[in-house]
C-alpha cells in the first residue's frame, strides 16, 4: 500500500490532488497537511512513500520546510506542486532536496507521471526545465547568470516581497523575523544585484516575470 501526504493550505486544491492520484492509486492511504509545521509534524508520524508539498503555504517558508524534511527524513522522496513558474523556483528546489517540481498549471496526466517516477526512485524533470539543468552542467548557465540567481532562497523569498509591495514590518511579520534582519536581507540584495532602491527592484522583477506586473 502506498502512502501519500499531500500538503496545500487550500483544502479543495488537497481534494483535487487527493482524487487524481486515487484514481491511478486506488488502495493508496491518504494523509492531509494545511500549512509548513503540520506537514513536518505529519510527515514525522505518518511515513510517507512520497511528500506531495505547495512551495507557498503560511508561517514557515516552503525552502526551510523541504530543507528540513529532507534533514530528517532523507529517504523520502518529496515532489514540489507550486503556481510558479519553473524558472524561479525549479532549480532551487532540486537542489534543496526534491525528486520533482511541477506548475498548478500542469496536466493531472503529469502529476501521476510525476509520481510513478518518483516511486521507481528517480527524479522528475521536465523537458523545459532539464534544458536548463543542461546549460547549467554546461557553463553556459553561469555565464549569462541573472542577477536575482545569485541570490540565496531567502533572499530571493525577500526580493519577491519588496516587489510586491510588502513593507520590511510586513516581510518580517510574515517570515517570523525581525525587522533588522530583513533590512540586511534587503541591503544584500541591492548590493548583489546592483541596485540602489526599492523601486529599481520591483521594476527588475516585473520585467524578468519574477512577480506580476
Amino acid at each position: 500500500m502506498i502512502k501519500i501526504l499531500l500538503a496545500d493550505d487550500h483544502s479543495i486544491v488537497r481534494k483535487g490532488f487527493k482524487q487524481i492520484l486515487q484514481e491511478e492509486f486506488p488502495e493508496a492511504l491518504f494523509e492531509e497537511a494545511a500549512d509548513g509545521l503540520e506537514l513536518l509534524r505529519k510527515a514525522r508520524l505518518f511515513n510517507a512513500d512520497i511528500i506531495i508539498s505547495d512551495l507557498s503555504m503560511p508561517g514557515r517558508s516552503g525552502m526551510d520546510t523541504l530543507k528540513q524534511l529532507k534533514a530528517e527524513l532523507p529517504s523520502t522522496p518529496v515532489i514540489i506542486l507550486s503556481i510558479h513558474p519553473e524558472d524561479q523556483y525549479a532549480i532551487r528546489v532540486l537542489k534543496a532536496g526534491a525528486q520533482g517540481y511541477i506548475t498548478k498549471e500542469a496536466a493531472p496526466e503529469e502529476l501521476v507521471l510525476a509520481v510513478r517516477q518518483v516511486l521507481k526512485g528517480r527524479r522528475y524533470i521536465t523537458p523545459s526545465l532539464a534544458e536548463k539543468l543542461a546549460e547549467a552542467i554546461g557553463g553556459h548557465f553561469l555565464d549569462h547568470e541573472m542577477p536575482h540567481q545569485s541570490l540565496s532562497d531567502r533572499e530571493f523569498d525577500v526580493l519577491k516581497m519588496i516587489s510586491s509591495g510588502k513593507t520590511v514590518s510586513e516581510i518580517a511579520e510574515s517570515l517570523s523575523l525581525s525587522v533588522n534582519t530583513i533590512s540586511t536581507y534587503r541591503a544584500r540584495i541591492l548590493e548583489k544585484m546592483n541596485m540602489r532602491t526599492n523601486a529599481e527592484l520591483t521594476h527588475y522583477s516585473i520585467s524578468n516575470n519574477i512577480i506580476d506586473s
